[in-house]
């Protein structure tokens, strides 16, 4: 890729400053995947200002005054959109213990850290789909701050859950340790305890809601699928969660949970394993999201046969649930289930949330439809088409470049050779490019000094 202008750059900016891009920027693509009409282009030039695409040209393109960013052979893509995320935690054979001896501030660092490699996989946006004390909301703050690089978070904060079920981090510890939740910690047992959550989430800073109206595999507890919260129950947290405009993700492995999230209303079901075709049939109906996470079940089911790596009740779980996602995606892509790409990352290792595509494609996906999920349905899902989900005049410049046609050959999608989030470059010739934290840090509303 080759850069052309007629601007000089700071030198101690090495190359494209992250932190100081020229407003207008033409990016001349080889190809450009128009995932709007499911269209692969020739040659096409996508003019930028600032944070915005003002234009998308046929052919080589130059405007005057403008920076050219060469991507001669590459494909351009939207910024991919992974719809569910862990930014601020990742697999470990200690993490079980970790949790004893590590303090909030070592996840906080550490999460610095997964936001920065997702972000270089070509991921700009993200859906962070539960935390422990609200971390990934600091981490989206600081990112929007300009402080430290990384994707677009959209954080559900805490999950919530009900006493003893996939939300409630003290299962599996002694007595003496296990902690009686209430909704201000995301455990409800009511209708009234939902609605407070949520309005507790509003206060928190979050962005949507994340129920577990199901078991799950990782967490200590004896089931991975029972169903954990009623009906009466999830469409509280819906009709709050609406009430707030903020959208609402159910992990959900169990067909019963399933049955009851939709009903509930909420808009997406995360995992799915055990869906059946009443569940899909109710989940087009009511027109709800399928986010499968093929690479979270895959890379369980391996850990699973590593000796120490889970406690015992958590690999036996692994290993029934994790080979089961990918046939589940394939069966409700084909009955028209509406798909967004996810992954649960965290569950496996950050950086590597593309490896999904290639599950996609395997479940009988076609490389395009795997594309869109991460594209317009992804955009869709967080109400955000309007900014986000294909390269558009008026979106956000958020661009991605693989070398070559991800259509004939979707493993190219782990290649990403190009990143730009908002009209800033962080990724070009496949290296990352120096970053420069804002000098505007901004202030949050509590370190304001109000006085007397």
């Amino acid at each position: 890729m080759r850069i052309h202008t007629g601007m000089t750059i700071a030198a101690a900016c090495f190359a494209t400053c992250a932190s100081a891009a020229p407003s207008l920027v033409a990016v001349q693509c080889g190809q450009l995947l128009d995932t709007q009409a499911g269209k692969l282009l020739g040659e096409t030039t996508v003019v930028i200002d600032g944070k915005r695409i003002t234009q998308v040209v046929a052919g080589r393109q130059a405007p005057a005054g403008a920076t050219v960013i060469d991507l001669a052979g590459q494909t351009c893509l939207p910024g991919l959109i992974d719809s569910h995320t862990h930014l601020t935690s990742q697999t470990s054979p200690t993490g079980y213990s970790d949790q004893f001896r590590w303090n909030i501030a070592d996840y906080a660092i550490r999460s610095t850290n997964y936001a920065r490699v997702t972000l270089m996989a070509g991921f700009t946006t993200v859906r962070n789909l539960g935390d422990r004390d609200n971390t990934s909301i600091s981490l989206r703050n600081a990112i929007n701050a300009g402080v430290i690089p990384g994707p677009r978070i959209f954080s559900a904060g805490k999950a919530v859950g009900s006493t003893g079920g996939h939300a409630d981090d003290s299962d599996g510890y002694r007595a003496d340790l296990m902690a009686d939740y209430g909704p201000k910690d995301g455990i409800i047992n009511s209708a009234a305890d939902a609605w407070k959550a949520v309005r507790q989430h509003y206060k928190d800073g979050a962005d949507l809601i994340k129920i577990m109206p199901s078991g799950g595999v990782l967490d200590e507890s004896k089931s991975a699928d029972n169903a954990q919260m009623t009906i009466e129950e999830i469409k509280a947290v819906v009709a709050a969660a609406h009430d707030y405009e903020m959208t609402v993700a159910a992990h959900a492995h169990g067909a019963e949970a399933i049955r009851r999230a939709v009903i509930g209303g909420v808009d997406s079901i995360e995992h799915g394993t055990y869906m059946n075709e009443e569940d899909m049939k109710l989940m087009k109906e009511h027109g709800t999201f399928y986010v499968p996470t093929i690479i979270a079940g895959k890379y369980v089911e391996g850990k699973a046969k590593v000796p120490g790596y889970f406690p015992p009740q958590v690999a036996a779980k692994a290993a029934a649930i994790g080979p089961l996602i990918q046939g589940t995606a394939g069966r409700a892509y084909k009955a028209g289930v509406k798909i967004a790409f996810g992954t649960d990352a965290a569950v496996y290792p950050h950086g590597d949330n593309a490896k999904e595509f290639g599950y996609m494609v395997e479940a009988g996906m076609p490389p395009l439809a795997a594309i869109q999920a991460a594209t317009t349905q992804a955009a869709a899902l967080l109400k955000q088409e309007k900014d986000l989900g294909s390269i558009s005049a008026g979106k956000f410049a958020d661009l991605v470049a693989v070398p070559g046609n991800p259509l004939a050959d979707i493993n190219l999608m782990t290649k990403v050779s190009f990143v730009m989030k908002e009209g800033v470059v962080y990724k070009q010739d496949s290296k990352a490019q120096a970053f420069v934290a804002s000098a505007d840090e901004g202030i949050a509303p509590r370190d304001v000094d109000y006085g007397l």
